[in-house]
């Protein structure tokens, strides 16, 4: 669709004045936000949409960070348009990436959203934007739990569960980066992409049994939650660590893990200019590729986040502006 922008003051923003199903999700005009001190505010170009912003849509995530009503989404790049005082390290006009404030409302549906400065990275050269939109949430996510959490050396031997997903297909590109031996677990549908990813060994969970031979790893990367994170923790060798992004589900884990003699941890992405700078790094020289499954215009966000709900995608979906 065509949006009409002759009024200043104003932008078109997805905004839910309930928590619930897709239906909740309308499009609708709201105030332009101003940059505060330190803030910069960017004109979006497109949004990436990830699970957690089905989670929150239905009011089973971050509650107590977010406030009805309430404009979804976290990822973002697009064009600096303004800029609060203080603000030295970008200028109207600069391209840039983020995922600002999370778990805290961003407002990433919107055509702008403003933010603190520190939560932004300029964009890498290399790749549009919507496809660096695609970026954020999942590759900081991929690339704190590999690098930040579990310190990845060269010859590290690395379990990938969710690998074809949004957060999974950049990790093990940048585990592989990092130097590690990479097994990517997946259904047998995708096994030919995770291999074109670098993965070295691919595993289908679907078969009865597919970890029973898996042993001596040093890290597993878990990013689907429940009685798969139990399950996983024989494979790993002592004191070998699983770095979970969705252990809520599994309350347990760390008492299952000590019985065991090995290492496990929940894990929470944050705002990371410094990740994000390495992220673009690597986009630019050619050692990451972000994987756009699908791309839908704002006004059908709900359409796209029920896609992302059946949680089948390769890669990642993105809203354009």
């Amino acid at each position: 669709m065509k949006y009409d922008t002759r009024a200043d003051a104003l932008m078109w923003a997805i905004q839910q004045r309930n928590w619930g199903g897709m239906e909740q999700l309308e499009l609708v005009e709201i105030e332009r936000p101003q940059p505060l001190p330190t803030e910069v505010r960017v004109r979006v170009k497109a949004a990436g949409i990830n699970p957690v912003d089905v989670f929150t849509r239905e009011g089973k995530a971050y509650m107590r960070a977010l406030t009805l009503p309430h404009v979804p989404g976290w990822d973002i790049c697009g064009v600096v348009d303004a800029i609060g005082y203080g603000v030295t390290r970008f200028k109207p006009g600069d391209e840039v990436f983020g995922m600002p404030w999370f778990p805290r409302q961003a407002g990433a549906y919107a055509q702008y959203v403003c933010a603190p400065s520190g939560h932004l990275a300029l964009k890498p050269r290399t790749l549009c934007y919507e496809a660096v939109a695609a970026l954020p949430l999942a590759g900081l996510s991929a690339w704190q739990m590999l690098v930040d959490v579990a310190a990845t050396r060269p010859g590290d031997r690395i379990l990938i569960n969710a690998a074809a997903g949004g957060v999974g297909h950049l990790a093990v590109q940048i585990a592989k980066r990092l130097g590690a031996y990479v097994l990517a677990c997946t259904s047998r549908e995708k096994h030919a992409f995770v291999r074109t990813l670098g993965a070295d060994e691919v595993i289908d969970y679907t078969v009865p049994g597919a970890y029973d031979a898996i042993g001596d790893l040093d890290t597993i990367i878990e990013l689907v939650g429940g009685d798969i994170c139990l399950r996983l923790l024989r494979c790993l060798r002592k004191g070998g660590l699983l770095i979970s992004a969705q252990a809520a589900w599994a309350p347990n884990l760390r008492d299952e893990a000590a019985k065991r003699g090995v290492r496990a941890t929940w894990f929470l992405v944050e705002p990371d200019r410094t990740g994000l700078e390495h992220l673009a790094r690597l986009v630019d020289e050619g050692a990451l590729r972000v994987h756009l499954a699908s791309k839908f215009p704002l006004a059908e966000a709900g359409t796209a986040q029920e896609l992302i709900a059946r949680r089948k995608t390769m890669g990642k979906i993105v809203l354009t502006l």
